[in-house]
């Protein structure tokens, strides 16, 4: 059994096949996934898994050069905006970048897949840039 936190088969195997530059979207319950874009399901119910959880486990095995969410979550400020500052603090998100939601939405079409949570707090959507680890 592995020794790391994620144990989903999908979302571990995902993360194994990343390569620099890819992006791997964590969306709320209400993001749309683009047509062609793997989706990694693992909403249950109205708040599980939470965005913040869910972030939280991929970042246990994915290293992250670069972040980008939608600047309305600035204007909306969900729970889950303070848990973003302290990650890029500490420098577990990389660089931020900000986009309008709807482009964020069509950059998630070159996400090499979406993972749904049951997050329904406004915006709680990241993109997630991978870096390499040396």
């Amino acid at each position: 059994m592995k020794k790391t936190p994620l144990l989903n088969i999908a979302l571990s195997r995902v993360i194994a096949s990343l390569g620099h530059g890819d992006i791997l979207v964590i969306g709320d319950a209400g993001l749309p996934v683009p047509p062609g874009v793997e989706l990694i399901d693992l909403a249950l119910t109205k708040g599980i898994p939470d965005f913040v959880s869910t972030l939280r486990i991929v970042l246990s095995e994915m290293q992250v050069e670069s972040h980008v969410l939608a600047e309305e979550i600035l204007l909306k400020q969900p729970p889950a905006l303070a848990d973003l500052n302290t990650l890029t603090e500490q420098a577990a998100l990389g660089e931020r970048r900000l986009l309008s939601h709807e482009e964020f939405k069509q950059l998630s079409r070159k996400a090499r897949a979406v993972v749904r949570t049951g997050e329904c707090q406004p915006y709680c959507n990241i993109a997630l840039v991978s870096g390499v680890t040396f």
